[in-house]
């Protein structure tokens, strides 16, 4: 019986509210069922009281210096936090005997007062169980540390629009037969629930597919069809690039992605005229694969529009701003693909408006 709740604000005009007082911000309570609190959350309705009822004065007896503070108040208002039809707490007023009793006109005033703040503190906690929500998908839906094979190096970043938002970014590592390695980077449009329910079905299918070490060009095709089979599935788009450190080449099929960029050695990038292909889900009959030489230290980038566009960027500028991000990390002597990760999408962050996802990859360079 009773309530328990958290005091989340207290104001004492002219005295400290904290945790060195008998109203301590943060603390739990357990309201009695014959509390005023209490009753008001119960019936919904404001109580007007006179005197503190022997709970709560036991309570802020056992406080030094709350049995006086309690004795300079006369008139006390009772008034539940409704927000959206549900009661999430009640609010407390209480007045000296300096200044006349509550009333009626005092009440409605104090009805407004807590309206207003019920919709904050419902807001906030709707907020707070979103995020929770969004931070638990992007942990639980992006890949592990991968098993990187020997001959190639391989860095990545994600980086979400914001700390409630899930989006429909994904990107994957898979070793393969042969010391060769698939990269996968993916969009599904949009942001939510929608697009991550998407965005972690082609994950898992991408993965799987790749598993079976089946050719870039068969994978997205196999991938446009289970897109294909989504209900109301959202635009998205993917690249797939098989590395080959040993054939010192790697093979790359897009479904409607942006082109990867190709840094070499020297740091001068250069994005890849490759066939764009479809995106997923329009039902290609197939995807083209191109095979292009990768040679030792030169690095290989994916990544989605989220690190190029926005609505103060048009995309030709972002491809650009790509570029000279990438030659100027890279082309530095002893640069690391994590130093470089870091680095481009702190440059080209500052823009961003979606998700962002980077993968670097480099055969390394001879005596590395």
């Amino acid at each position: 019986p009773g309530a328990a709740v958290r005091r989340l604000a207290a104001r004492m005009p002219g005295r400290d509210v904290g945790g060195g007082s008998h109203i301590r911000l943060g603390e739990v309570l357990v309201l009695g069922p014959e509390t005023p609190g209490s009753r008001t959350m119960a019936t919904g309705e404001p109580i007007l009281f006179d005197r503190l009822d022997g709970e709560t004065a036991a309570r802020v007896a056992l406080v030094p210096g709350g049995r006086e503070t309690a004795a300079g108040f006369a008139s006390y208002l009772a008034t539940p936090l409704i927000a959206r039809g549900v009661v999430v707490g009640c609010a407390i007023f209480a007045r000296s005997p300096a200044s006349p009793a509550f009333n009626q006109g005092d009440i409605s005033l104090a009805g407004e007062l807590a309206s207003r703040a019920a919709v904050c503190i419902d807001n906030a906690r709707l907020y707070g169980q979103e995020r929770r929500t969004a931070l638990a998908l992007q942990q639980g839906l992006l890949p592990g540390q991968p098993h990187v094979p020997d001959g190639l190096e391989v860095a990545h970043r994600y980086l979400p629009v914001g700390a409630s938002v899930v989006g429909g970014d994904w990107y994957d590592i898979v070793p393969l037969s042969g010391g060769r390695a698939a990269l996968i980077v993916g969009d599904a449009m949009g942001h939510g629930p929608e697009a991550a329910a998407v965005m972690v079905q082609l994950r898992t299918a991408a993965h799987t597919l790749a598993d079976l070490d089946l050719p870039p060009r068969e994978v997205l095709r196999r991938l446009d069809r289970m897109a294909a089979g989504i209900a109301a599935a959202p635009f998205a788009t993917c690249i797939y690039a098989v590395v080959d450190p040993p054939g010192r080449a790697c093979e790359i099929a897009q479904a409607g992605h942006l082109p990867p960029a190709l840094v070499p050695p020297g740091g001068d990038a250069a994005l890849l005229d490759l066939p764009p292909g479809l995106p997923l889900g329009l039902g290609a009959e197939s995807f083209l694969a191109t095979r292009v030489p990768l040679a030792p230290g030169a690095a290989l980038a994916l990544y989605t529009d989220g690190l190029v566009e926005s609505r103060a960027r048009p995309l030709d500028e972002g491809l650009a701003a790509l570029r000279s991000a990438l030659g100027e990390c890279l082309g530095r002597p002893g640069a690391t693909l994590g130093d470089a990760c870091d680095a481009v999408t702190a440059q080209l962050r500052q823009h961003g408006e979606d998700d962002i996802t980077l993968v670097l990859a480099r055969i390394p360079g001879d005596g590395a």
